[in-house]
């Protein structure tokens, strides 16, 4: 199956200025950097604050603390883990969507920089975020958020993680989250479904996946003993976790196993709401005019009011 006979009619008119080479070792270096946008990055809000926190300095973990100017009282908290295959970018890659998330929603916007594999490969990353999430609980009445509200994010990787951390914290047992927002999620390293075998995706082709997953996974990779908190397609007990959005399109190699972990959090109890959007390819938000990328970004944004409401 070819990944371009897939795609919204719209985005395959656009696709032929996508560039995002196949990821590897020998291309990672360059790729690293500002992940594309199809319309560039908007001019940050005056409206919004971002300050940034040191959680720890070995390993070094800082987050990044949005809200709304003049915010007061305690308010809900989205929690953000950005994407980029566990690979590639940076926390920055939140600002834009938190300038404009704590306007329309008064909510506090936390983004985590974890370090990156293969330089740093599981659990490294996750207890990163991990970190940043307790500081988060720790320092919630400093930045103005109600503990009782915290809920998780993540997109592509960060989708990943945040389905993994969504597991540790449960785990744990030491913090009680709202939901988790799961765009696109990152979640099997196995790759057998039929999704993840589509020659010619727009966005992260199946080379680029099989170099994160080896990059994220170290010497674990293609074992029977990787951890589900490292791929958390593998966890066999789903109950107990928060309440959750997955959402992915029909172009995206991950389609078919976001589609089963949306269902498997069903059957486990957890209320899952799951959507699937034809012809979208994985990193849809990128072609901001189109009507599908819209709608994806409407979804998303309907959903996280109910929540935050």
């Amino acid at each position: 199956m070819n990944g371009f006979e897939l795609l919204d009619p719209v985005i395959a008119t656009l696709a032929p200025d996508v560039v995002f080479p196949a990821i590897s070792a020998e291309t990672l270096p360059s790729m690293r950097g500002p992940l594309p946008s199809m319309a560039g990055a908007p001019p940050l809000s005056d409206e919004v604050t971002r300050v940034d926190h040191d959680v720890s300095s070995d390993p070094r973990v800082v987050v990044r603390v949005h809200q709304r100017r003049g915010a007061e009282g305690p308010r809900p908290c989205v929690y953000s883990i950005h994407g980029g295959g566990y690979v590639l970018g940076d926390y920055s890659m939140d600002d834009a969507r938190f300038d404009r998330w704590c306007q329309l929603f008064d909510c506090v916007g936390v983004s985590v920089e974890y370090r990156l594999a293969p330089e740093t490969p599981y659990p490294g990353p996750l207890e990163d975020c991990y970190a940043g999430l307790a500081w988060t609980f720790a320092h919630a009445g400093e930045i103005g958020v109600d503990p009782a509200r915290v809920g998780i994010a993540g997109t592509s990787a960060g989708g990943g993680l945040a389905a993994a951390l969504a597991l540790l914290v449960r785990d744990r047992g030491e913090y009680q989250l709202q939901y988790q927002l799961l765009d696109c999620p990152m979640i099997d390293d196995r790759r057998v479904t039929q999704s993840s075998r589509i020659d010619s995706l727009l966005i992260w082709p199946r080379e680029s996946n099989e170099f994160g997953w080896k990059a994220y996974l170290g010497a674990l990779y293609g074992s029977d003993d990787v951890p589900y908190t490292a791929a958390p397609a593998r966890c066999p007990d789903l109950r107990g976790l928060p309440p959750a959005y997955v959402c992915v399109g029909g172009a995206d190699g991950f389609r078919d196993e976001d589609i089963e972990y949306a269902l498997r959090l069903n059957q486990a109890s957890v209320p899952t709401e799951l959507h699937v959007y034809p012809g979208a390819p994985h990193g849809v938000a990128m072609f901001t005019a189109t009507p599908i990328a819209q709608r994806y970004g409407h979804d998303i944004e309907d959903w996280l009011g109910r929540q935050l409401a």
